[in-house]
């Protein structure tokens, strides 16, 4: 259920009415199925606070997710899996801070390696890493994170149509 089309991407408004219908029982469904789970909570912050999600994940879409989000005052970036894969397209530009995230996540490729997996040339990747040696790049200051208690509270009130909703 979680995975069906419907769920995943939900129909616009220009869709069938016999789409946009079976798209509402199936969030009904699923939220039906969520509310019981034990993991709830720890799947909502996880899906609202650390990695972008698609889909229906733990009682909400991810339209709701960012409305929560929004309401936060945070976002969250999403992850370049096809960088992180090696599925590029060959010799391309790359950033800095690209290749010191694919060197962080990819600690003992080689350095061939990682520039396949950037679609660049070793002497790019070479290049970048000698200057994160020669100037470190600055560190970035931690946006505090909310707490599972502010996301669960966000969470009820998007669900509930903005009305805040006792716990």
């Amino acid at each position: 259920m979680f995975q069906h089309p419907l769920l995943e991407e939900p129909p616009t408004g220009s869709a069938g009415v016999a789409d946009r219908a079976q798209a509402r029982r199936l969030t009904a469904r699923a939220a039906g199925v969520c509310a019981g789970c034990p993991l709830r909570a720890p799947c909502l912050y996880r899906a609202v606070v650390e990695v972008d999600i698609s889909g229906f994940v733990a009682g909400t879409t991810a339209r709701q997710r960012a409305a929560i989000r929004g309401r936060l005052g945070m976002g969250v970036a999403r992850e370049d899996f096809d960088t992180l894969a090696g599925i590029t397209g060959a010799h391309r530009q790359v950033d800095h801070a690209e290749v010191l995230r694919v060197r962080a996540a990819n600690p003992s490729d080689s350095l061939e390696t990682l520039a396949h997996r950037l679609g660049c040339s070793l002497s790019t990747v070479k290049r970048h890493l000698r200057r994160e040696r020669r100037e470190p790049s600055a560190p970035t200051i931690p946006v505090a994170r909310p707490t599972a208690d502010q996301v669960a509270d966000t969470a009820r009130q998007v669900l509930g149509g903005g009305r805040r909703q006792a716990a």
